[in-house]
């Protein structure tokens, strides 16, 4: 009776994690360093999506199976006094710049928002119809 209150759960827990993502690519949309400032340049994440929720049965729900990192190569842009330009070589004078396209990450954040509103409408409509019975019931 719960199995589809349970299924919107977890595509919002789903959803959650989704957004999340896509917020710290946004956030680091000009991350030239990593978290220890050495390094190459933020890499944008993608959460990928499997079915079957932790602790629901017959495949019931959807789950993050992980967070990927996208291969896609990193921007290069001509900046020779940026002080993370390449000093020498061939792109000397080249900054790297992570691979996230904002208007890429827009759309995904509102496709995800979309979805993610999607299932409270499913589970308000479950919550009501469970709600209903209920009081038929007494």
């Amino acid at each position: 009776m719960f199995g589809s209150l349970d299924v919107s759960s977890s595509a919002l827990a789903a959803y959650r994690v989704r957004m999340n993502v896509i917020a710290n690519n946004m956030a680091n949309a000009h991350t030239t360093r990593d978290a220890s400032g050495t390094g190459g340049p933020y890499r944008r994440r993608v959460a990928l999506f499997a079915p079957g929720a932790p602790g629901l049965q017959n495949g019931e729900g959807v789950r993050v199976s992980e967070v990927v990192t996208d291969p896609a190569p990193f921007r290069k842009v001509k900046a020779p006094d940026h002080p993370d330009a390449v000093k020498t070589g061939p792109d000397a004078g080249y900054v790297y710049y992570p691979n996230v396209d904002p208007l890429v990450e827009m759309v995904d954040m509102m496709a995800a928002t979309r979805a993610y509103q999607a299932n409270i409408t499913a589970f308000e409509a479950a919550k009501s119809i469970v709600g209903s019975a209920l009081r038929l019931l007494t």
